[in-house]
């Protein structure tokens, strides 16, 4: 976690050339995953090999965004200055209708409904000028 003129900045994630796509979906508002081309099966996190076949032909598709809470945990002590604003937040393994799991966020809940098998839909949020991530909120 860097500082800007002192103030404490949260830690943006690595932006290179196999994440790069991923990460210009998010500042659109948009989720992308990568599928393989010659086997089908659709990854996260952006790779540049399928995991699956080891294939070299990945394409991004937009995906649905929607998902499920598959576990979670109450974040109820900030681990920086930077996310003492934040705290309690639910950092959570989203299983994704696609298939891949992907950790995120649960927001725009008390952090006490969260619950395993809850149907979650995705947003995004700024974390910077350059950086926007996907966070997900509960559906009906």
């Amino acid at each position: 976690m860097s500082e800007a003129g002192g103030i404490p900045t949260k830690a943006l994630p690595p932006i290179g050339p196999e994440s790069e796509v991923y990460w210009q979906g998010c500042s659109e508002g948009r989720l992308l995953l990568q599928k393989c081309a010659p086997c089908g099966h659709v990854q996260f996190y952006p790779r540049l090999l399928c995991t699956a076949c080891g294939g070299e032909q990945l394409d991004w598709h937009e995906a649905s965004g929607k998902g499920i809470v598959k576990s979670f945990t109450i974040i109820r002590r900030a681990v920086s200055a930077a996310y003492e604003a934040d705290v309690p937040y639910v950092v959570a393994l989203i299983e994704l209708a696609e298939g891949p799991t992907m950790m995120s966020n649960v927001v725009g809940c008390e952090v006490e409904t969260v619950a395993i098998g809850m149907p979650v839909g995705v947003a995004f949020e700024a974390y910077s000028e350059a950086v926007t991530v996907p966070v997900f909120k509960p559906e009906a």
